[in-house]
């Protein structure tokens, strides 16, 4: 596979930086929730250089190996609060909406856990990270 097969960045440098622009945007979730749903989406969408990205990122923010390495598997892992499963279920089920619909035992299960300015933010950062992954691929962008 091709490296780089555009400097996205270079030709287009104002809509890239909007995009970064959004990340100051999104408050409400903690940077170690936002680093682990940016890093299980990316593991659902095979982005290489997003799961190198976000699994540092993780592990800056304070989060343990044990937790990242069970990350892939966390519905059979005891080691996340049920408002992170919630999370993880939302993202999970956005990032896949074409097979799950976002189905409403997703959506109240988050709302359980999530404040209304929180459940936007969270959705604006899986739908961000579903959009740079595919960028990132599309571009065989690799870490």
């Amino acid at each position: 596979m091709p490296v780089n097969r555009l400097d996205y960045f270079a030709i287009n440098p104002e809509a890239v930086r909007a995009m970064l622009a959004l990340k100051p945007l999104t408050p409400g979730i903690d940077p170690g929730l936002r680093a682990l749903v940016e890093l299980r989406i990316s593991q659902i969408n095979g982005c290489a250089y997003c799961i190198d990205l976000h699994g540092r990122e993780a592990l800056a923010n304070g989060e343990t190996e044990e937790r990242l390495s069970m990350l892939a598997r966390w519905q059979r892992a005891d080691c996340f609060t049920a408002a992170e499963q919630a999370a993880f279920t939302w993202a999970e089920t956005l990032t896949r909406v074409s097979q799950s619909g976002a189905p409403d035992s997703a959506y109240e299960d988050v709302r359980a856990h999530f404040g209304d300015q929180q459940v936007v933010d969270l959705t604006l950062i899986i739908a961000q990270m579903n959009a740079w992954n595919r960028i990132a691929i599309g571009f065989s962008h690799e870490p």
